[in-house]
């Protein structure tokens, strides 16, 4: 969060003597009160300051890192995530391919019937196939596949700020989004968390949104 020159005046003004009114405020920086309207209430939206009826502006000891660092810790993964691009666990190399191409995609995700979770394949998985030299359209995708126990995932309702440290962390292009299913040893993929929807995350809190 950039802040305007008089905006850091302001803050600097509240951090030192606050409580203090907006008329005070304005009298130190020698404008009128109309003119820092706008600018004490992106303050206040924004969690740097806290207004008390007749009592005036407090400093809330909050960086702009933390309030933009608090405000992404409220999203979830529900909020922001993808339908899923998935391919069942019979599907051959060749045409998980074709599927990863149309669907412009960096991974797939492997399936049972019922939409359960068996695997993760990348365009790495694809890559290493080929150098090795074998036949795509006899060998299933279950083949190349990051099977199942060894599969990076989230929930709809983790935070996003932790499923996306978890593609970096783990130096993937993104999650399966998944829900315990009834037998309590299945997982249902409902949906893809991946890099796109935190850059267009970004994005959207760079246009104030």
């Amino acid at each position: 969060m950039e802040l305007t020159r008089r905006q850091e005046a302001i803050l600097g003004i509240v951090k030192a003597e606050g409580p203090i009114t907006s008329e005070q405020i304005a009298e130190r920086l020698n404008v009128a009160r109309a003119t820092l309207r706008p600018d004490l209430a992106l303050l206040t939206m924004a969690g740097l300051l806290e207004a008390r009826p007749r009592v005036g502006y407090y400093y809330t000891g909050k960086s702009p890192y933390e309030v933009v660092a608090n405000k992404i810790r409220r999203y979830r993964v529900k909020d922001l995530h993808s339908r899923p691009v998935v391919v069942s666990v019979e599907t051959t190399v060749y045409d998980a391919l074709i599927t990863l191409f149309l669907e412009d995609v960096g991974t797939l995700f492997v399936v049972r019937e019922g939409g359960f979770l068996e695997g993760v394949v990348s365009r790495k998985d694809f890559l290493k196939l080929a150098f090795g030299g074998q036949d795509f359209r006899s060998v299933p995708v279950s083949v190349i596949m990051t099977r199942r126990p060894h599969v990076i995932t989230t929930t709809p309702e983790e935070s996003a700020w932790e499923a996306a440290r978890k593609i970096v962390v783990h130096e993937v292009d993104a999650l399966p989004v998944v829900e315990p299913a009834a037998s309590g040893q299945d997982l249902l993929v409902v949906g893809r968390f991946s890099k796109t929807n935190v850059t267009r995350l970004f994005v959207e809190m760079g246009e104030g949104r």
